[in-house]
């Protein structure tokens, strides 16, 4: 009987039955050096396609080593079709942003700039890292995919017509808020503004989308990685998968 493996990895390979994978120096140096595994140990194996896979250790150095799938422990569990837009903040807290995304189900992450943001750049490597951690530990079998930073205006321009646009408006704090259980089923995004809020420009346009919903996050202005959590517990219990 195979062994339920405690340590995850995410992996850029096929998925199957007696298939062969690689890791690479920084995966090989994790299960040797940090973890202390050996040949023989078992290691659990997602891709995002195939589910979660049960695999030996078949070699193992400090810098690469091979492993072999045996049995799938997990079928594969996609999140719902929702795409988290955000304002990137100071480093630790967009890290938050993206670590709490991937955890709690979204499809795609996509850092945006508007008039206030402070950050004119990101290191979307260093952020899609974050997610693929993020999936290893909580058990997902999907990494939602980081973009690279986009201006707010250009994002609104090409926005489809088939995805709603569940817009968090801090200037709405203390107001009734929308009941989305209420709310239609689909394609989603819910938007998340900087730490200065939106411009009034950008909240005229906002509210103009026919795609829009207006969201009040409570009586209080929340940080905007509290923000984010919030309105992805909100979505989530009521339109997505925690139902």
């Amino acid at each position: 009987m195979t062994k339920s493996a405690k340590i995850r990895l995410y992996v850029d390979a096929p998925l199957g039955a007696g298939q062969s994978v690689s890791l690479d120096r920084g995966q090989a140096h994790y299960l040797h050096g940090v973890m202390r595994q050996q040949v023989g140990g078992s290691v659990a194996l997602f891709n995002g396609q195939n589910g979660e896979w049960q695999a030996e250790i078949a070699e193992l150095g400090k810098r690469k080593g091979t492993l072999t799938c045996e049995s799938q422990s997990q079928p594969q569990m996609n999140p719902p079709d929702l795409w988290l837009l955000f304002a990137p903040i100071k480093k630790a807290r967009t890290d938050f942003i993206v670590e709490k995304a991937a955890e709690m189900g979204v499809a795609r992450i996509c850092p945006v700039q508007t008039e206030f943001t402070n950050s004119e750049r990101i290191r979307q490597d260093r952020l899609q890292a974050h997610a693929v951690e993020a999936a290893e530990q909580c058990g997902g079998t999907y990494v939602p995919p980081v973009e690279d930073l986009q201006k707010l205006d250009r994002v609104l321009a090409e926005w489809p017509d088939d995805r709603h646009l569940l817009f968090c408006d801090e200037t709405t704090a203390g107001q009734s808020g929308v009941d989305l259980a209420s709310a239609p089923t689909g394609k989603w995004a819910i938007l998340i503004g900087p730490e200065g809020g939106f411009s009034e420009a950008e909240i005229k346009r906002l509210r103009g989308m026919k795609q829009t919903t207006t969201l009040s996050l409570g009586p209080r202005i929340l940080r905007a990685d509290t923000a984010a959590v919030a309105a992805l517990t909100l979505w989530q219990k009521a339109l997505g998968d925690w139902g």
